[in-house]
């Protein structure tokens, strides 16, 4: 005999092979009193085990044992959970995946039996059975009791396999129609008057509309009013109203058998804010003058459901030509990108990983894409026009636009994605699409799937296989057929024709899309290897492209740039095999004119975009010193001057396309990596590498001259002195290099022979580094030098010290705040600092008349400059809050303090700028403020010079350059606006401090 211990053990073990987590807390339960007469039938412990969680199966199933009328109630169902398989398997199958409907059974203990099924036809009940099933609601009350007894039949054949997603989807659907007739004749019959009064007809949008609606989940409707006979049509209106008011009520209300759902009005013109009941020709005025594209994307679902069906199918005849003209709205391409961005950041950065209707790579990405290719291609193929999205799937694979295998794939991941949210929502009944992170969750999610072995890492597996499925679907649904209408297909596959191929270019927002389709059918026509990888390619590079300003400067950048390196081997395989070169290059291609620029005369330079591990370091500048050593290393290998300074450009023009590529992918992020969040660091990158890269330019160049010159050595040292933005680490794309040129005869040479070396060195760096070439020409600006442009271009050391200790003005001494050895002699360098050092410095700092000076000057500098016919308001560098405010503000804080503050004596704006912070020269906002300003201010120079290729201090006029500045600063499509006046009020806020600052005292 087996011992109690024994027989315990064995106990715990059949009921942890049988999927049991609680084996105590289920052998009480089997031990009660209501099992008795079955606790020992093997039938039941493996129908409890084929649960979702049989630990809940089983305690549902104790409670709704104790809550039978009585021991022959009780008996009665235990019979037939025992002898009738079908009701057995659907009972505990429910028990086992939803403590809600577990919960109805316990307060409705008969409701059991609607689970028992004899005829055929309830397998798959249409509306009008369950209308009969809720034939007998009186009042609200029993309205939803019946509703949850409906509810619960389409659970059971749910969780039982029955039927699959899409038939659980619409039976959903079935039930709310019928339902919403239930609730509108209960407030009918409550208001008869109002009913005889008016027509009414409810029209099912969104999820029901399209017969795909999920267990809980607003219903989204549209009401349609008109009078009824002679009734006048305000009348009418306010009762139709009072009606509809009445039924969402009905729907919606919470009582202890809980609330059905909500009903949800909101897709009504003008939204909540939008009457509730329209006239037919009320409705269809607002959509021929006012409605947005998204109000004609929804009307793809719009089924009349409820009330007066033929006033309803009125509705939908009057409005569905609407609906297929929206891709031929103007802004319509616009209007798609902004509502993919919308629905991404309105998502808690907590949830995005786990939301499956929102996230990247969910429900909502196949809806979107399937609904834009119908608007797309529906105007012309009436077979795509239906509400339902796996029916609309199907239809664009049978009519090509869809590769069947994409079509596929999608179709098995939608319908994976859909059965978890089913199930997710099932449990509590609860309104929620987001993946639960509880392990017991987890568990019960996979075995309702049907994923045993290890539920919690298959589903887990499982779900991120289909959500990578899906994030590409905007390129598989979208893109593909485009090369299917150019290219040479495999016998019998589907293709767009061209006339397709062009509808779909245009509503990408390809401004030219005859073009468009020739640069494809260049790169991806014929047999060829080449041809092949690029098939492969371009429908991602084609959602790149389109996700910018100018998808047409995009897709014919990236076929040039093919053309000069198709034949190279590396090319197409970096672009293939590093999915971060791939998107860096299309964010590259399309971002603006400088960048493109400076890699088509050197596409080799492509290389750069990948991960760094080819040598070349990706994308992260390099340090000067290395740009040093390799631009001396190239002068050394050089025969000539000419040749020594053109490789010293040629390095200039690779790392310039290195930096410009790094600030627009940190601008506009990538699939793996966002944006970047500090647009300071942006700023502090750029300014920080083309200064170090035109220190070393100027250090190769120099190297150069002076060797076909005067061989190893100059009669002179020589150094040369960055000023303005250069000597602040500070320059943009189009900077030129303000210096100051210091010598020092050598010991034994005249100063006059040391002049003249001096001063042909200097002609001799300027006219090479502005030989017209393939490479962007270098402007070196002296004229920051003593007594400017008329005085002499070089000078001594010895001959600075006299001018400054004798004539040095106050904006000479305010210009060399900013002053740093760049190039040439070190040590004169560093004697040239220590001689101007006491000047910017001063240890007593400025006496009053030279701070009004400096306001002078400032206020000239504004009234004067200023270019004619500018906005002073939008002008980056001149203007109100600018660059020249925030900047003149700091410098005037290092003039009268920096002798006292050691932290102020830098050549850096932001760095000085933080010191004053910290030594209590302004409050922490007020230099949070500046320093925004400061950074906003130098990302509109660097985005005017990216999108346009030459320098500009205000914003564009065209509207796709603005519209380019707009995406590198972070604004989407039709946000122009938007980013300037955030830059007005970003520049006004700074300007009050400046006043309060610099002409008010610090």
């Amino acid at each position: 005999m087996t011992s109690a211990p024994g027989r315990r053990s064995s106990i715990f073990t059949r009921l942890l092979r049988h999927g049991f987590t609680d084996p105590s807390a289920a052998e009480r339960l089997l031990d009660s009193p209501e099992l008795a007469t079955v606790r020992n039938d093997p039938v039941l412990l493996d129908a409890l085990g084929g649960t979702a969680d049989p630990d809940l199966a089983l305690h549902g199933l104790v409670r709704l044992l104790e809550a039978q009328d009585g021991a022959t109630d009780r008996q009665e169902l235990l019979d037939t959970v025992i002898a009738a398989k079908p009701l057995r398997d659907r009972l505990l199958g429910v028990l086992g995946a939803s403590a809600a409907l577990a919960e109805h059974l316990a307060r409705h203990p008969r409701d059991w039996q609607a689970l028992v099924t004899y005829e055929p036809r309830d397998l798959h009940p249409g509306v009008e059975e369950f209308e009969r099933g809720l034939a007998d609601a009186a009042d609200p009350v029993a309205l939803r009791v019946s509703y949850r007894r409906c509810l619960l039949s389409i659970a059971a054949r749910d969780v039982c396999g029955t039927v699959d997603v899409a038939q659980t989807a619409a039976e959903l659907a079935d039930l709310a129609t019928a339902t919403l007739r239930a609730a509108l004749a209960l407030a009918a019959a409550d208001a008869p008057e109002d009913a005889a009064m008016c027509r009414l007809a409810v029209v099912a949008m969104g999820k029901c509309g399209g017969h795909e609606l999920n267990y809980v989940s607003d219903v989204d409707v549209i009401f349609v009013g008109e009078a009824a006979g002679d009734a006048e049509e305000d009348k009418a209106l306010r009762a139709a109203t009072r009606l509809a008011s009445h039924m969402m009520r009905i729907c919606s209300e919470t009582t202890v058998e809980g609330s059905i759902w909500p009903v949800d009005a909101n897709l009504r013109p003008e939204g909540r804010n939008g009457p509730l009941v329209r006239t037919l020709a009320s409705h269809l005025a607002y959509y021929q003058r006012w409605a947005k594209t998204w109000e004609f994307q929804a009307l793809l679902k719009a089924r009349p459901v409820a009330g007066d069906l033929a006033l309803g199918a009125e509705y939908t005849a009057a409005l569905r030509p609407l609906v297929w003209q929206a891709a031929e709205r103007e802004n319509f391409v616009a209007d798609v990108q902004e509502m993919r961005r919308r629905v991404v950041a309105n998502i808690p950065a907590a949830e995005v990983d786990r939301q499956l209707k929102l996230g990247p790579g969910g429900l909502r990405d196949v809806e979107f894409a399937v609904q834009l290719l119908q608007l797309v291609h529906g105007r012309a193929d009436a077979s795509l026009r239906s509400g339902t999205t796996l029916d609309a799937l199907k239809a664009l694979a049978a009519g090509g636009y869809v590769g069947r295998a994409d079509a596929a794939q999608l179709d098995e991941a939608y319908r994976f994605l859909r059965s978890l949210e089913h199930r997710i929502q099932l449990h509590r009944l609860r309104r929620t699409h987001l993946v639960p992170e509880d392990e017991a969750d987890l568990r019960r999610l996979g075995r309702s799937l049907g994923l045993r072995t290890d539920p919690v890492a298959e589903l887990t597996r499982e779900w991120r296989r289909h959500t990578t499925v899906v994030r590409r679907l905007h390129e598989k649904l979208f893109y593909r057929p485009l090369l299917d209408a150019v290219a040479a297909l495999a016998p019998g596959e589907a293709r767009l024709s061209a006339e397709a191929a062009r509808e779909r270019m245009v509503a990408l927002g390809y401004a030219d899309p005859a073009a468009a389709l020739r640069h494809l059918e260049a790169l991806a026509s014929g047999v060829t290897r080449k041809a092949a990888i690029q098939r492969t390619l371009l429908p991602v590079l084609l959602g790149w492209f389109a996700d910018s300003a100018d998808p047409d400067a995009g897709l014919l950048n990236f076929r040039k740039v093919s053309d000069a390196l198709g034949k190279t081997p590396w090319y197409l395989r970096l672009l293939r095999d590093e999915g971060a070169a791939a998107e860096n290059l299309a964010r590259v291609l399309s971002a603006g004119r400088l960048a493109p620029d400076l890699l088509m005369r050197a596409p080799e330079a492509v290389a750069l975009l990948g991960d760094g591990d080819g040598g070349g370091g990706g994308l992260t500048p390099r340090s000067r010193a290395s740009l040093e050593q390799e631009v001396l290393a190239a002068v050394r290998r050089a025969d000539n001057a000419v040749q020594g300074v053109t490789a010293a450009r040629g390095v200039r023009r690779r790392e310039l396309f290195r930096t410009a590529a790094a600030d627009i992918v940190g601008s506009y992020g990538t699939e793996s990596q966002p944006a970047e969040a500090d647009q300071g660091a942006l700023v502090d990158l750029v300014g920080g590498a083309v200064s170090d890269l035109t220190a070393a330019t100027l250090a190769g160049t120099l190297r150069a001259v002076v060797r076909e010159g005067w061989g190893d050595t100059l009669p002179t040292r020589f150094a040369v002195i960055g000023m303005g933005r250069f000597g602040g680490h500070e320059l943009g794309y189009g900077s030129d290099a303000d210096v100051l040129f210091v010598h020092e005869p050598r010991e034994g040479v005249s100063e006059r022979e040391a002049s003249e070396a001096a001063n042909k060195v200097v002609a001799e760096m300027r006219r090479l580094l502005q030989v017209p070439s393939a490479d962007p020409p270098l402007l070196i600006d002296a004229d920051l030098r003593p007594e400017g442009k008329s005085g002499p271009l070089v000078r001594t050391l010895a001959s600075y010290e006299a001018y400054y200790r004798r004539w040095a003005l106050v904006w000479e001494r305010h210009a060399l705040l900013r002053a740093e050895p760049v190039a040439g002699d070190e040590d004169l360098g560093r004697r040239f600092v220590e001689l101007i050092d006491p000047l910017r410095y001063p240890a007593g700092g400025l006496d009053e008349d030279a701070v009004r000076e400096i306001r002078r000057l400032k206020a000239r500098m504004e009234a004067e400059r200023l270019p004619r016919g500018a906005d002073p308001k939008l002008h980056a560098k001149l203007g109100p809050g600018g660059l020249s405010d925030v900047e003149w503000t700091v410098q005037l804080a290092q003039l009268r303090h920096a002798g006292e503050v050691p932290g102020l004596r830098t050549t850096r704006t932001r760095e000085a700028l933080a010191a004053a912070r910290e030594a209590g020269l302004m409050s922490e906002e007020d230099a949070a403020h500046l320093d925004e300003a400061w950074v906003l201010a130098t990302r509109v120079r660097n985005a005017v010079m990216l999108v346009r290729g030459r320098a500009g201090d205000t914003f564009p006029t065209v509207p796709r350059e603005l519209a380019a500045v707009g995406r590198y600063l972070g604004y989407g499509p039709g946000h122009a606006g938007d980013m300037l006046d955030a830059y007005r009020r970003t520049a006004r806020r700074a300007r009050g401090i400046v006043e309060k600052l610099f002409y008010g005292g610090m």
